[in-house]
């Protein structure tokens, strides 16, 4: 898979060697009022593609790195809960006894009659 990778990127690039010696010719921007650039043609293509893409490439980085953090988050849950199912349970206490009827209960004043 890499070597394809490099292929593709090589033809890609012969491709933009070629087309910038074609098209070497100067070229007049006018940025705002007053303000003229003199640059050549691929320079100009480059710095319009690198402004285009610069800010997407940044938002995806910054989705990744959030993607990341909350995968790492749910990971190291994951590793919690595994952790607590693979402990051992605790043994089950013994049972208390059951309490026993109280005899010290005085007699009722109507009874001693």
């Amino acid at each position: 898979m890499g070597i394809l990778r490099t292929i593709i990127w090589v033809l890609l690039t012969a491709v933009l060697v070629i087309f910038s010696m074609a098209n070497w010719i100067p070229v007049t921007v006018t940025i705002w009022p007053g303000q003229v650039l003199d640059t050549k043609l691929p320079v100009l293509i480059l710095v319009s593609f690198l402004i285009g893409s610069v800010p997407l490439w940044i938002a995806l980085r910054a989705s990744r790195w959030t993607l990341n953090r909350r995968l790492d988050h749910s990971e190291r849950q994951l590793s919690d809960l595994r952790a607590m199912a693979s402990r051992p349970s605790d043994p089950a206490p013994a049972p208390t006894p059951a309490p026993r009827p109280v005899d010290d209960i005085p007699p009722s004043p109507l009874e001693t009659q």
